[in-house]
């Protein structure tokens, strides 16, 4: 029996580093008109100014297209701004701690790069999703460490193991596009999360379209 996945099946989008607000809106716009499910706030380079401007301009839109999203690094604001979750790497705060301080209905996902010992803490600790990557070449991370199939199999039976009614998701993240990511579905993956591949698309409802086409094939 295939339980219930306690985090949206397909394609999440991280925001990439764009000053220009207006162009940033606008592609969060097409990437959810061709299937986005779920979009990650992961901003490192804007100015504190810039960074509240543009995630409360994306927090609203995100509301109106009722796209949920997730917060990178701060638990803490995502919990004050009652957002759909929060995402944490492995420096980015106790997942204890932000698994006890969220809302009961807020998600919570875990960077665990190649290691499945941290996948397997992250969800012995009750996180919905666990993060593996980069399974490819990564531009924004090129120094990423390499997660195997073979890692995302183990991953996927990890949180098998550890689901009740409900099982957390299995992501894959790192170089993917739509044209490499169909091995990445057949090892079990449940969602891919994808910055400059989407981004940085000549077309981005189009690429949106051809990810969200691969999870409904």
């Amino acid at each position: 029996m295939r339980l219930p996945l306690r985090f949206p099946r397909g394609l999440y989008g991280i925001t990439p580093e764009w000053d220009d607000t207006a162009r940033l809106l606008d592609g969060i716009r097409a990437a959810h008109e061709g299937g986005l499910v779920v979009l990650q706030w992961r901003r490192k380079l804007a100015t504190p100014e810039l960074h509240l401007q543009q995630r409360t301009a994306v927090q609203q839109l995100c509301a109106q297209l009722e796209l949920p999203l997730i917060i990178n690094d701060d638990w803490t604001t995502a919990r004050d701004l009652s957002v759909a979750g929060a995402h944490l790497g492995k420096n980015d705060g106790e997942l204890t701690a932000a698994r006890a301080g969220l809302h009961n209905n807020q998600w919570l996902g875990s960077t665990c790069y190649d290691q499945l010992a941290l996948a397997e803490q992250a969800l012995q600790l009750g996180v919905d999703y666990v993060a593996f990557g980069a399974v490819y070449p990564s531009l924004v991370k090129p120094n990423a460490p390499r997660a195997t199939l073979d890692i995302l199999r183990q991953g996927r039976a990890l949180c098998e193991h550890y689901s009740d009614t409900t099982r957390a998701a299995v992501v894959a993240i790192g170089g993917i596009t739509a044209a490499n990511a169909a091995p990445l579905l057949e090892a079990g993956v449940d969602s891919i999360a994808v910055i400059s591949s989407l981004f940085e698309a000549p077309c981005i409802y189009t690429e949106a379209l051809a990810f969200s086409r691969l999870f409904n094939s």
